[in-house]
């Protein structure tokens, strides 16, 4: 990793850059990742279409995720999350773009931060538009189903968990609070899209930097690649640090092949001492 991660710091000093984000900046917070090294593929993730039109895919979902989120919502930032918080305060760091739905770059301190996939934290009715935050709908979920938190179940990625089609044939799904009508978490699913402003305030936040950092992403989805593919466009330098190949290899300037936790904290320190370096007034001789 030494050689490539002084290339790297040597790329982003002196530029002010914009990090995309991807689930493999928030492993090391005990979240599971899709396609990390050594894993398979996710199992029946939840498809957009599906959940809008079927009781029985809403049901799997919320049955899954009523146990997912128990421990999904105790995980907290680390190393990785802490030092893009840090760059940012130094002024090195213009914004994150984050593919994640976990809401840890705002724990951090992160202030700028895009939310490609929504946050689970939010629910929103899809009849009357209302947004419920997510203890709550998720202490009425477990008040209609007693005893649904001692079932147990494998940790899935992004608060999902994995259960037994019979255990989730008994699972009771809640309403809208207000109107009554079909809870869905504020996040895209499988095969939806990205809103258009959220879009336009992400373009926004590249159009502004002078390098891209990719962070924690194979970039195998295309809401993640295309930022890639614009920065090259736009002739700005990708940097790329992942544990494992990504999408954009044959794009990128740099990649570091290491986990987060381990290269982010030293590249903010590296260069915050460049930074501080470069306006420190030369001796007098």
């Amino acid at each position: 990793m030494d050689d490539t991660f002084g290339v790297l710091v040597d790329l982003l000093a002196g530029r002010r850059f914009v990090a995309l984000t991807g689930a493999g900046c928030s492993t090391e917070s005990g979240i599971p990742d899709y396609r990390g090294q050594g894993r398979p593929s996710p199992r029946n993730p939840i498809q957009h279409d599906a959940y809008l039109r079927r009781p029985e895919v809403r049901q799997r979902y919320w049955a899954r995720a009523t146990i997912g989120w128990v421990r999904f919502s105790g995980a907290r930032p680390n190393a990785g999350h802490a030092a893009l918080a840090e760059l940012e305060r130094a002024g090195a760091l213009a914004g994150i773009i984050t593919q994640n739905v976990d809401r840890l770059h705002h724990a951090a301190g992160s202030r700028r931060v895009v939310e490609l996939h929504g946050a689970l934290a939010d629910v929103r009715c899809l009849a009357c538009g209302e947004v419920e935050p997510r203890p709550s709908v998720h202490a009425r979920l477990v008040d209609e189903n007693p005893g649904w938190l001692d079932v147990a179940a494998a940790p899935t990625p992004d608060g999902d968990a994995d259960l037994p089609d019979e255990a989730v044939a008994a699972f009771r799904v809640v309403a809208c609070a207000r109107c009554g009508g079909v809870l869905k978490p504020d996040v895209v699913f499988f095969g939806g899209t990205v809103g258009e402003a959220t879009m336009t305030e992400a373009w926004t936040l590249l159009a502004g930097a002078e390098a891209l950092l990719v962070v924690g992403s194979s970039l195998a989805v295309y809401s993640g690649f295309r930022f890639a593919r614009r920065a090259h466009e736009l002739g700005l330098p990708v940097a790329l640090v992942n544990d494992g190949p990504t999408r954009a290899d044959d794009l990128a300037e740099v990649r570091v092949a290491a986990r987060v936790g381990d290269v982010l904290p030293r590249l903010a320190a590296a260069l915050l001492e460049r930074r501080v370096a470069d306006r420190r007034p030369e001796p007098f001789v």
